[in-house]
Parts: structure tokens; C-alpha cells; sequence
């Protein structure tokens, strides 16, 4: 999808020097559970606290992260490893979810977008975000923008705005030049973002 993107996203003179300058920013291979079990984690919380509670809960889980492992596990231990107990409610509810239905990249690969964000939104703990991050990095959709995520919004007003605030309606305009790529964008804002720490 990367390779395919390039030519798209060169004709934005911003997006070239991107792609010039880095990588695009990449995971490792997470499991589809496992991935919702991050976003979850990740809600509301900067990277490095994001990264330290997710290690402690996965020592917890001896890194076995399945829906039958986590609705086992001692709760206390995982609230000690510093869950919240929302976000413990919302690991339980993402594993009974996926315990009843097939989130994987096959099982949804008949549905749109917006019928995968209505599925996982369904899930009581999981938003709009979190859905984007499941179409971006699981099901590697190829036009998902994400604008939810501050990083991306930080990166687009930092490239495109000059450090100055833009509306989600001026970044939506601004990443039209992307389209059908925008993931693949929205990877190197990451990178970009990420480059500025």
C-alpha cells in the first residue's frame, strides 16, 4: 500500500519532503485483539505512560493477550499495573465482544468503514479513535484520517498551518490531496511528529 501511495501523496510538495525525510511509522504485529487491548490503553494518556501501564499489564498476562486470558486474569493485579478500573471494564467488554463475534481482518473484510466503526463502537469503551486505529493498523485500511489523534493534528497545523491552530474542517480539506492514501499519510505525520520529540 506504501509503494502504491507514493506518486498520490508526492503531488503534495509538503507530503514529498515527508517521504524524503522518513519512514513511515510502523508497528509491531500485533494480534487483533491485542491492537483494541492497546487503543484502550493508550485512550487518553501520553506515549511513555501509554507504553509503561501497557508493559505492566502484558507482564500480568504473561503477553498472552487473548479475550480468554484477559477475562481470567486477576483483576487487582491488572488495576496495580495501572489500569483504571473503566479501561479493566473496557478490555472485559472488548474480549466478551470479540468472544461473540469475528473482528478479525477476514470477518470483516465484506464491510465498509463506517459499518466496522459502527461494530466496534458498539463495544462499551470504544470510540471513534479507537475504531480508527483498529481500520488503520488491523484491518490496514487505506483511507482512514484520523483526526481524532492529536499527533496528527499537531503534525498537519505544524507542517501546513505554521504551528498555528486549524479546524478539523481546514485539516479534512487539507488531506483531500491525499485521498485514497490518507493511512498511508497519516503514518508519515506520525513519523514527523515523532521525529519533533
Amino acid at each position: 500500500m506504501i509503494d502504491e501511495a507514493k506518486p498520490v501523496l508526492r503531488r503534495d510538495p509538503v507530503m514529498e519532503r515527508l517521504l524524503e525525510r522518513h519512514d513511515p511509522y510502523s508497528e509491531p504485529d500485533w494480534s487483533e485483539y491485542e491492537r483494541l487491548c492497546i487503543s484502550i490503553i493508550n485512550q487518553q494518556l501520553s506515549t511513555a505512560s501509554a507504553t509503561a501501564v501497557r508493559g505492566r499489564v502484558f507482564e500480568v498476562l504473561d503477553d498472552e493477550i487473548t479475550p480468554e486470558r484477559v477475562l481470567a486474569a486477576d483483576e487487582e493485579a491488572l488495576l496495580a499495573a495501572g489500569l483504571s478500573g473503566m479501561k479493566l471494564e473496557y478490555l472485559q467488554n472488548a474480549a466478551r465482544a470479540f468472544q461473540k463475534r469475528d473482528f478479525s481482518r477476514e470477518g470483516l473484510a465484506d464491510h465498509t468503514n463506517e459499518e466496522v466503526m459502527e461494530a466496534l463502537t458498539e463495544i462499551r469503551g470504544v470510540g471513534e479513535w479507537t475504531a480508527r486505529m483498529y481500520l488503520l493498523f488491523v484491518l490496514e485500511r487505506p483511507d482512514v484520517l484520523p483526526l481524532g489523534d492529536l499527533a496528527v493534528r499537531r503534525s498537519i497545523e505544524q507542517l501546513y498551518g505554521n504551528g498555528t491552530e486549524l479546524t478539523r474542517a481546514e485539516m479534512r480539506e487539507i488531506a483531500e490531496a491525499w485521498r485514497p492514501y490518507r493511512s498511508v499519510a497519516t503514518l508519515y505525520l506520525w513519523a514527523e511528529y515523532e521525529s519533533a520529540d
